[in-house]
């Protein structure tokens, strides 16, 4: 489970592990990209 930040609802919101993806950015950092499950809006949350 992922905790992101939705910025159209403005609240936390708990995101299945199946539905999120890990992605790199062109200068190389991770990060975890999902759609609120209230809204639809993308998500993206930086890792380490």
């Amino acid at each position: 489970m992922a905790e992101m930040f939705c910025v159209k609802c403005k609240e936390k919101k708990t995101v299945p592990d199946d539905q999120t993806t890990l992605e790199k950015t062109a200068k190389g950092r991770n990060m975890l990209r999902a759609i609120c499950p209230t809204c639809g809006t993308k998500m993206t949350k930086f890792t380490k």
